[in-house]
């Protein structure tokens, strides 16, 4: 499976190029989305986000399988760089969420704290929230 220099030159120029267009691309449509090129014509941040992740993920893969020299290695070597990967992107994603999560939690206690008691109702036994009657 020998190449020759000439081949190798060949293939990592062409995969240069690639990257040098995608990276231009990326560029253009970042410009593009945020209204920069064009006045007024602007696209909705996850639109401009999903495709900006969608463009470096495909030249991530590029770079891992060509210039790491991952295309040549056997498939388990593969399996047991790219399965970590995948988890710790699952992780991150999980992270997110749960943050979102906590976030929307911390607002709602802190809408609860913000709530005044009814002086009258506290004293018959009845906790009066703006909202909701608890009885004690």
């Amino acid at each position: 499976m020998g190449h020759s220099y000439e081949d190798s030159k060949k293939k990592v120029l062409k995969i240069i190029i690639i990257l040098g267009i995608i990276t231009i691309g990326e560029v253009i449509f970042a410009l593009y989305g945020k209204g920069h090129l064009i006045e007024g014509a602007s696209l909705p941040g996850y639109v401009v986000a999903l495709v900006m992740i969608i463009m470096s993920i495909v030249k991530a893969y590029l770079i891992v399988y060509e210039f790491m020299h991952l295309k040549y290695e056997v498939p388990g070597l593969v399996k047991s760089i790219l399965l970590p990967t995948l988890l710790l992107v699952w992780a991150i994603i999980a992270f997110f969420w749960e943050g979102s999560d906590w976030k929307k939690r911390r607002d709602l206690i802190s809408d609860r704290n913000s709530q005044t008691i009814n002086e009258d109702a506290k004293q018959e036994g009845y906790l009066k929230l703006e909202r909701e009657t608890y009885k004690f």
